[in-house]
């Protein structure tokens, strides 16, 4: 399977290609250095293993939730390669990219979303190690967070962002919490292989990020009412 994936929904932006067994990556940090780094780095990729885009199983990204801008990209970048290829595109979820990372049964993954708020969303990984959703990807405030019964491990952002609430929260039901994870590109690529594998891919044109937030600034005032900062 060849997969050639990009994960720019935090600052810690990357992308790889899954070619066989092997899996080749590239780390971008800095938001401000995605729309420069990405179509570079994927052409550095494909060069290094002599693969061409038509050898290509599917384009995956990560499509979120996260920075608004950085999904635009990853999406744009990823049709765009599709289209040209006529190739299928994996919309792959970036917290179940962050799930998987921590291979635990139960996991609960959580990034800032800036403005006072947190994405979040809770897994149980299956039998073949895949983390499933339970329920959509959710935004709220820190305090709004709404654990499901029982032990959860965690990982993600929002727990070095927002380490009292949380802790408030999870009413000490975390077996474990590791906030410097966040979502890369290897995750999405295997999670997109799984899709390809599956039927799960959808045409270029079909794909798109998940906002989950619909606003990308709040007032003064609305963050103070939310408990953020001024």
């Amino acid at each position: 399977m060849n997969i050639l994936s990009i994960e720019t929904a935090t600052e810690h932006g990357s992308v790889a290609l899954l070619h066989g067994d092997e899996l080749l990556v590239r780390r971008i940090q800095g938001a401000a250095n995605h729309s420069e780094a990405v179509l570079r780095d994927l052409r550095e990729l494909l060069a290094e293993t002599g693969l061409a885009v038509a050898r290509l199983d599917a384009v995956a990204f990560g499509a979120g939730p996260g920075a608004f801008t950085g999904l635009r990209l990853a999406c744009g970048v990823a049709q765009g390669i599709a289209l040209a290829a006529d190739l299928g595109v994996a919309v792959v979820g970036s917290l179940q990219a962050l799930a998987l990372q921590v291979g635990a049964p139960r996991v609960l993954a959580a990034t800032d979303a800036r403005m006072g708020e947190i994405y979040w969303a809770s897994f149980v990984t299956d039998t073949e190690g895949v983390p499933q959703p339970q329920g959509m990807p959710r935004c709220c405030a820190p305090l709004d967070l709404e654990l499901p019964p029982g032990e959860w491990s965690a990982a993600g952002s929002a727990f070095r962002a927002w380490p009292e609430e949380l802790e408030a929260r999870t009413a000490g039901r975390l077996v474990a919490c590791q906030p410097d994870l966040h979502p890369r590109a290897e995750e999405i690529a295997r999670l997109g292989a799984i899709q390809a594998r599956e039927g799960g891919l959808v045409a270029p044109e079909q794909a798109a990020p998940l906002y989950v937030r619909d606003k990308v600034a709040f007032t003064t005032a609305e963050r103070l009412a939310r408990g953020g900062r001024a």
